[in-house]
């Protein structure tokens, strides 16, 4: 039986100054912003939305388990997960602990995407050394699964206090989705495949069908490690924003990522966000998703034809953009994106 092609949203609950005002919204209006995204999105059918762990000032969602169950009793089908989940800072009975509670309150719908830490501030936040990057992930992943797995859990490894065959509860009446996010590297994908997880894909530049050759060794290893083929599953996650006019999208966008990509980008050695960058990602070559439901719709079908992925999240906002206008682009994604790619 065909998979069905699901769509999302995900967000980090971006809190920055407006451009024109320079006046910054409260964590706490942020937060309830997102809360009525999940809703609003819920409402119209989209499949997924993701809310993303960060520890730094430009971001509100710190605990997404948290805005996740303040949005759980009020929506019905959506699927509530993580974007990510920071593992490698975090402790895996509490991460499983939060999240079989968040499976508890909206009757099955939670997910947790494991990442390692594409911000690395929940290291020295919480007494970790970023030496240990790969190491904590690697130890912390594993543990997980066996909370996922087994009511009782033994555990000794190098990175965490040892488990001497105690309980973790409270176990989930449905399965506990757990998914692994990568960036690109080979070793996270082939780590996904060999331990049968679904991999989701964060692009943020360059070109997403570049990415086909990641995907296909997920499934050629997946496949190779005894899994089945049927419950493989691939996401694909970018930013955009929608507007029925297309010059007006592409003239609204820019001045909410040039700013934002132009700080992460001083952070990490990176060129200047320029116009000439933002041209080619917004052309149907590019990582963004941004024009109107028709052009969006077009750029997405070819990356779900070209790369044989299961969903597609569009990550809205990145920088400032007003709630509203968050709120129009789900509402553009979910009533005139979605049926033409159906």
């Amino acid at each position: 039986m065909k998979k069905k092609f699901e769509l999302g949203i995900t967000t980090f609950a971006e809190v920055v100054p407006n451009p024109k005002t320079n006046k910054t919204i409260s964590y706490d209006e942020r937060i309830r912003d997102v809360v009525e995204e999940i809703e609003l999105a819920d409402r119209l059918g989209l499949d997924y939305f993701g809310v993303g762990e960060h520890h730094r000032k430009d971001f509100a969602a710190s605990a997404p388990h948290m805005i996740l169950a303040a949005a759980a009793r009020n929506t019905k089908n959506i699927i509530l997960g993580s974007a990510v989940t920071v593992l490698s800072s975090e402790d895996p009975v509490r991460v499983y602990q939060n999240f079989a509670t968040l499976n508890a309150l909206s009757n099955g719908r939670a997910e947790i995407m494991a990442g390692r830490g594409s911000f690395i501030e929940s290291f020295p936040l919480f007494g970790f050394d970023l030496k240990d990057y790969d190491q904590l992930y690697d130890e912390k992943l594993r543990l997980l699964l066996q909370i996922r797995d087994q009511e009782i859990v033994s555990y000794d490894g190098e990175m965490r206090s040892s488990i001497d065959n105690l309980g973790v509860y409270p176990r989930t009446e449905q399965p506990l989705r757990i998914s692994v996010a990568v960036g690109g590297t080979r070793s996270s994908v082939i780590r996904a495949a060999k331990l049968g997880l679904p991999l989701f894909i964060a692009i943020i530049g360059g070109e997403p069908l570049r990415f086909k050759p990641l995907i296909d060794l997920y499934k050629e290893v997946y496949i190779e490690s005894g899994h089945p083929k049927d419950e493989m599953f691939i996401s694909i996650h970018s930013h955009g924003y929608i507007d029925m006019d297309q010059d007006k999208a592409v003239e609204d966008f820019f001045p909410s990522i040039e700013p934002m990509m132009s700080k992460i980008g001083r952070e990490r050695g990176w060129g200047p966000y320029t116009k000439r960058t933002y041209e080619h990602a917004i052309s149907m070559a590019g990582a963004l998703y941004v024009g109107t439901p028709e052009y969006v719709a077009r750029k997405i079908s070819l990356l779900k034809n070209q790369l044989g992925v299961n969903r597609f999240a569009l990550h809205v906002p990145i920088g400032f953009m007003e709630h509203e206008k968050v709120l129009q682009t789900i509402e553009l994604f979910a009533t005139k994106v979605r049926p033409l790619i159906q």
